[in-house]
C-alpha cells in the first residue's frame, strides 16, 4: 500500500496535466510523443552514464510491446475524442481495466474473493456513470463509432497488460531499463504519426510535453513498482476508480465543469467499490 497511494495520485495529475494542455489548444499527438522522447532520453543518458545499457532477458521485447500499446491506446483515444461521443469515449478506454483484471487470473493465476469481485463490478458501474454524457458524434455511423470505441477498449488493455507484465517476466529489478524500451519505441512511432500527419510541433506542444513526461517519468516509476507489489486484481480497479472520481471532484472544483447525477451517483459507487476490492 505503500507504493499504491502515491502511484495512483500520480496517475490521477498526469490526466489534469493533459487536461491543460488540451485547454492550452496543445497538439494532442505532439504532446504524446514529446512526452515519451523525454523520458527516453533521461533514461538513455542515466544507463549509458552508469554502464547498464546490456538488455535484461526479456527487457527489449516487453519494453517494445508495452510502447507500441502505449502511443496506440493514446492515439486511439485522442482521435476518438475527435470523431465520437466524449463519454463514450473515456467509458470505453476505463472499463479497458477489465482485460488486466481478466488476464491477472487466468494468465497469470491470481485470485479473487466474492467481496472484491463485487466490488470490481461495482467499479465497472461506477465508471460507466461517471464517464457518462458528452457530445454526440456526428462524424461516424453508428457501426464505425462501436468499432471505434472497441479498439480504444481493447488498445488500452492491452497497454495495462504490458504494464503487467513487467512483473510476470521477473522484470521488477530492471523495470527502469524497460521504461527506457517503452518510451522510446512510443515516442519514435509517435513522431512517425507526427510526420504521415503533416504536423510539427509548436513551442507550446514542446513545452508541454517536456514538462508532462518529466512528471511521467516518476508516475510511471511509482506505478510499475505498485505493480511488482500489489495484484493486477486490485491494482487496476482502484487505478481506474480512484482517477476518474477525482478527475470528476477535479472537474466540479478546479475545472469548474459541473458534476451530472449520473456522476454524482458513479462517484458514491466508487467508494464502496474501492472499500471491497480493498
Amino acid at each position: 500500500m505503500l507504493w499504491l497511494i502515491p502511484a495512483l495520485l500520480l496517475s490521477f495529475g498526469f490526466g489534469q496535466l493533459f487536461k491543460l494542455a488540451q485547454r492550452r489548444g496543445c497538439y494532442a499527438p505532439a504532446v504524446v510523443s514529446i512526452n515519451y522522447l523525454t523520458i527516453a532520453l533521461l533514461l538513455l543518458a542515466y544507463h549509458l552514464a552508469t554502464g547498464q545499457l546490456q538488455p535484461a532477458p526479456q527487457a527489449l521485447q516487453v519494453g517494445v510491446f508495452t510502447g507500441i500499446t502505449f502511443v496506440g491506446a493514446m492515439l486511439l483515444m485522442t482521435r476518438g475524442l475527435e470523431l465520437a461521443a466524449v463519454g463514450a469515449v473515456l467509458t470505453s478506454f476505463r472499463l479497458a481495466i477489465l482485460i488486466p483484471i481478466w488476464a491477472s487470473v487466468y494468465l497469470w493465476g491470481e485470485t479473487l474473493t466474492s467481496v472484491q469481485l463485487g466490488g470490481i463490478g461495482l467499479s465497472l458501474a461506477a465508471l460507466a456513470l461517471m464517464t457518462r454524457g458528452g457530445t454526440t458524434s456526428q462524424h461516424l455511423s453508428p457501426l464505425h463509432s462501436l468499432g471505434l470505441l472497441l479498439l480504444i477498449f481493447l488498445g488500452q488493455g492491452i497497454a495495462f497488460c504490458g504494464m503487467r507484465w513487467v512483473h510476470y517476466a521477473g522484470l521488477d529489478a530492471h523495470f527502469l531499463q524497460v521504461l527506457l524500451f517503452i518510451t522510446l519505441t512510443a515516442g519514435v512511432l509517435g513522431v512517425f504519426f507526427m510526420v504521415g500527419q503533416g504536423r510539427r510541433p509548436r513551442p507550446q506542444d514542446l513545452a508541454m510535453g517536456v514538462g508532462i513526461g518529466l512528471y511521467n517519468l516518476v508516475t510511471l516509476s511509482f506505478n510499475l513498482i505498485a505493480l511488482s507489489k500489489v495484484p493486477g486484481t486490485l491494482y487496476f480497479p482502484l487505478q481506474g476508480c480512484t482517477v476518474v472520481l477525482l478527475d470528476n471532484l477535479c472537474a466540479q472544483f478546479w475545472w469548474k465543469e459541473p458534476l451530472s447525477r449520473p456522476a454524482l451517483a458513479g462517484a458514491a459507487l466508487g467508494v464502496v467499490a474501492m472499500i471491497l476490492v480493498l
